[in-house]
């Protein structure tokens, strides 16, 4: 009798590229429905009989449950195997998709969007570690590239799918969408991806370590602490923060668990969280910097479509348009700048994304009443090739000092500065633009006084205009003075815009001191890159 091998025979490579495509379903998944909701509010609000301030939690409930299975994903990979974790994750987010387009009541929708982002939660930062385990050093900043036309253009083709959904087909298809989408993802992370050997012996060895000492109460601070900082960041301007009891205890809670954390995980012998990889200053600067990044995208993809909307006059669906050539840019640009990215330095890649970025918001802090939807498109375009010039540096030179077997950790903790930048940057805008209102029209009104010889001829035009209308005097005059007061507010939120997208200009301009540490690693002249298996 033969004897039995003691390791199973090695698997025939798979291409990289089926590989990516399987991985890259999943998260593209995720980031749209991270923002293809938002223009489906309306639709929702009368199938579930809910008010808009409780609409908002069908939001909050899944970035809440992603942003706290983010920082585990590594955690559970050790447990489960990286592979298991990434199947498990899409058939929680298919699963949920579909409860969500039968959801019959609030409740039930936000519970089943919380199933759906715990499920959309691992696939970013699973997807990430396995195209870095994937490709070889030098094709690090293509593979990079496939992840960022991911995380950055799904965002941005949200609202335009969702839109059109609407329009052709009844509100559950935003949902329903993700079924055939997700199930011929999940044949294919079948059929193609692997865990290789050597990533799975090391996770059989720590997840003995982990087991022997669980790092239960890491965990439950982690949650505790992520899931009310979201809640703060998420509901902090729509309740005047610390005004609302509420929002202020959770911002306590926020700070005393996640310092519990800290404490935690650098004491703990098996920590769930390997927070020692921010000692390495390429991988911090390239976090922070891709958190500044995405706090800006995010504000400015809340910023321009209200803009557009309430004050030219756009629909929903003109809005996604106006802001679909963002998308088409960065599909364009990120793959060459991954093909260069090997072949020009980090550092100037991500100095000119910035200036790009910055000097595109200066622009929007331009427009009028009068910008139409092409003026709009110039500054949208070099937004999205500068956001291209950013992330693909940024993804690729954070984690390139990080240990192949400590990638899974950087990749979770470096999605979730990512997630939790753009929910600072749209709490702090938030919170801003009611307050720049207030100071304009207050600036503004201070001007519309009788004596002015120029508001009374134009009151009276007013007026006069209202009277050929079939309005009597009194009444006209009322009208006309309303009138007025509407006009100074659209000013006055005009004003309010134009400072919010130089502000959003000026923050960015913050990038360039942290540039300096963005360096990647060499290979000596003439070594071959180390060995990475092309299979996962």
């Amino acid at each position: 009798m033969s004897a039995v091998p003691s390791h199973p025979p090695a698997r025939p490579p798979v291409n990289k590229w089926l590989v990516t495509v399987s991985v890259t379903f999943g998260t593209l998944m995720g980031a749209i429905d991270a923002s293809i909701v938002a223009v489906a509010i309306p639709h929702l609000r009368g199938a579930l009989g809910a008010t808009v301030e409780e609409m908002a939690w069908v939001t909050t409930a899944f970035v809440i449950a992603t942003v706290m299975v983010m920082p585990l994903t590594a955690f559970l990979g050790r447990l489960y195997g990286q592979r298991r974790v990434y199947l498990a994750s899409l058939v929680l987010f298919i699963l949920g998709s579909a409860l969500c387009g039968v959801a019959a009541s609030l409740p039930m929708m936000v519970f089943f969007r919380v199933l759906q982002g715990l499920g959309a939660g691992a696939l970013q930062p699973t997807e990430q570690a396995i195209l870095r385990q994937t490709f070889p050093p030098e094709e690090q900043g293509m593979a990079m590239a496939v992840f960022g036309l991911a995380v950055v253009v799904g965002p941005a083709l949200g609202p335009t799918l969702g839109g059109f959904l609407l329009d052709n087909y009844a509100w559950p298809w935003i949902f329903f969408i993700n079924l055939p989408v997700g199930l011929l993802a999940l044949f294919m992370v079948t059929r193609f991806v692997h865990e290789p050997e050597d990533i799975r012996q090391h996770n059989h060895e720590m997840a003995l370590k982990q087991r022997a000492d669980m790092d239960w109460s890491g965990i439950a601070l982690l949650s505790v602490g992520l899931a009310c900082l979201q809640y703060t960041l998420e509901e902090g301007s729509g309740h005047d923060w610390f005004e609302s009891r509420a929002i202020a205890t959770c911002a306590v809670i926020t700070v005393v668990a996640l310092a519990a954390f800290v404490y935690r995980e650098l004491t703990a012998r098996a920590p769930a969280v390997d927070l020692t990889l921010f000692k390495d200053r390429v991988f911090l600067s390239g976090t922070l910097v891709g958190a500044m990044t995405f706090a800006v995208l995010m504000s400015i993809t809340f910023l321009l479509p209200v803009f557009m909307q309430e004050l030219l006059g756009f629909t929903a669906m003109q809005a996604g348009q106006a802001l679909m050539p963002r998308g088409l840019a960065m599909m364009v640009a990120i793959p060459i700048v991954g093909r260069l990215y090997n072949r020009v330095p980090p550092p100037l890649f991500i100095s000119s994304g910035v200036l790009m970025v910055a000097f595109s918001a200066y622009t929007m802090a331009h427009y009028t009443l009068e910008t139409s939807a092409s003026s709009v498109v110039g500054a949208i375009i070099l937004q999205g090739v500068g956001f291209a010039c950013l992330f693909v540096p940024l993804t690729t030179v954070a984690m390139a000092r990080i240990p192949r077997y400590r990638l899974a950790d950087a990749a979770g903790l470096n999605a979730l500065l990512r997630q939790i930048g753009g929910s600072l940057g749209l709490a702090a805008f938030a919170t801003l633009l009611p307050d720049f209102v207030a100071e304009a029209r207050a600036g503004l009104s201070a001007h519309v006084v009788a004596g002015n010889p120029e508001i009374a001829h134009r009151l009276a035009g007013l007026q006069q205009t209202l009277i050929s209308r079939g309005f009597d005097p009194y009444s006209a005059l009322q009208a006309a003075q309303r009138l007025l007061g509407q006009l100074v507010y659209r000013e006055a939120t005009v004003i309010a815009f134009e400072r919010m997208f130089m502000l959003a200009g000026l923050a960015f301009l913050l990038i360039l001191p942290l540039v300096v540490f963005l360096k990647a690693p060499r290979l000596p002249a003439g070594a071959p890159p180390p060995e990475v298996p092309v299979e996962l």
